[in-house]
């Protein structure tokens, strides 16, 4: 949930000045990215650099804290932590608990709402149907998120992060699809609105994947741990299908060890949030037109269809609207950039309803072509790949990836055949791609 007022404001008095993200970093001694969350609403300077952002405005420190009061600058940010069986979310909630109240959140943790109700008696063997158990979980879920973020509502804190100890996406795994879709009927629900409801989602691997010893030892801790070693990896690996797709979604494997594997969840989190360090790396590969009937018929693969539009924008500037869904389900951005220097440019993001986004295509840039792909989410390796496919080429497509340290290793599945690196190849980029009648 994020509040747009200031941080617009905060872009419009660093417009006036003249001042690159990456300028206005440097000064306040924030991260660039930490920067572009003031702007774009989902997190609020401190008082402290509120101070320092006066004096490099040259606006009194008094109109800017006064709009922070009357504006009640509160962001509330709800994230779901997930995993396979003892992948160690409960202690990673402590992690998380002392990490983000350091950086000055609020945090609140929804419950485990199935270990609520196994260690309560009521389970899938209890009930008369797997289903009738999984629609009480299903809405004693939505209802505690809801009244989580009411009660974040009330409070006084300016930043409120939610940690949902799994979420709505998780009952999908303990389910067949017939079962699932039958459950979203019955509920009046839509797949795409309740998995994107979440801003970001993390998973944890199971111990069963690469330490089946801890695994053995620890789960036995947990009375609604039922699972061996091969059931905790399928489910691992069902949990990680049933989230896929999401616009955030990040799996933290156990290629360290334990206390390597909480420090890359708060890297990831903290990333995420725009706090200060790590920062964030994108690499993208130009691939051969790839095996699509392989990827369809793949549990960990999502496909999801995008259509973006750019719009007339000012000179140095570039403005575009997204829809991104599947099956008549969409959510919408509107993302603006302006370039003020040869290697600096501003990014503002902000959510859209569908009346917004309908709107702003009637300011539509007619002499550019409109992007329509379909991205394939792809989770493999505890990596997280986009493979986006482009109606106008029938021999290539592009695959993206981020990452928090330029030093990891990409693990490119095989049947992927890269042609070339092209992250720096502004050829490949979406924007110039609309401009060309004959793409490449």
């Amino acid at each position: 949930m994020n509040d747009y007022g200031f941080g617009n404001h905060l872009l419009k008095l660093r417009k006036k000045c003249g001042y690159a993200q990456k300028e206005v970093a440097a000064f306040c001694g924030v991260s660039n990215k930490a920067v572009s969350k003031w702007e774009n609403g989902k997190t609020k300077p401190k008082v402290q650099i509120i101070r320092r952002l006066a004096e490099l405005y040259k606006v009194s420190p008094e109109e800017l804290l006064k709009l922070l009061e009357d504006e009640k600058m509160q962001t509330i940010t709800k994230i779901v932590l997930t995993g396979g069986p003892c992948a160690g979310k409960s202690t990673a909630m402590s992690w998380i608990q002392n990490a983000f109240t350091e950086r000055g959140y609020t945090v609140l943790f929804v419950p485990e709402t199935a270990t609520e109700f196994i260690t309560g008696g009521v389970a899938p063997w209890t009930c008369g149907t797997n289903l009738d158990y999984q629609l009480c979980q299903m809405h004693l879920q939505l209802e505690k998120e809801k009244m989580f973020e009411q009660a974040a509502k009330t409070m006084k804190a300016e930043k409120i992060l939610i940690v949902c100890d799994r979420g709505t996406m998780d009952n999908k795994a303990y389910m067949t699809q017939e079962e699932f879709d039958v459950l979203l009927g019955k509920m009046h629900l839509d797949e795409i609105m309740i998995r994107d409801s979440y801003e970001a989602v993390f998973h944890l691997a199971t111990a069963a994947k690469g330490n089946p010893e801890i695994y053995l030892q620890n789960c036995a801790s947990n009375a609604a741990r039922i699972e061996d070693v091969d059931a905790a990896v399928a489910l691992d690996d069902k949990l990680i299908s049933a989230w896929t797709g999401h616009p955030h979604f990040r799996v933290i494997d156990n290629s360290t060890d334990f206390e390597g594997k909480m420090k890359r969840l708060i890297s990831e989190i903290t990333g995420f949030l725009g706090e200060p360090e790590p920062y964030e790396i994108e690499r993208k590969f130009l691939i051969d037109y790839p095996d699509l009937k392989k990827l369809e018929t793949n549990p960990d693969c999502q496909k999801v269809e995008i259509i973006q539009t750019y719009l007339k924008a000012g000179e140095d500037e570039e403005a575009r609207v997204r829809q991104r869904g599947a099956d008549g389900s969409y959510i919408y951005f509107k993302t603006v950039k302006k370039k003020l220097t040869p290697t600096t440019r501003v990014e503002v993001e902000e959510r859209l309803t569908q009346a917004e986004y309908l709107k702003l295509l009637m300011e539509a840039d007619t002499s550019m072509h409109q992007i329509r792909k379909t991205r394939y989410c792809l989770t493999y390796e505890g990596q997280y790949f986009e493979i986006d496919i482009y109606p106008f080429w029938q021999d290539k497509a592009i695959v993206e990836i981020e990452l928090v340290d330029e030093n990891t290793e990409i693990k490119m599945p095989a049947y992927l055949h890269v042609i070339k690196e092209v992250t720096e190849d502004d050829a490949y980029k979406n924007s110039s791609l609309a401009r060309k009648d004959t793409r490449l």
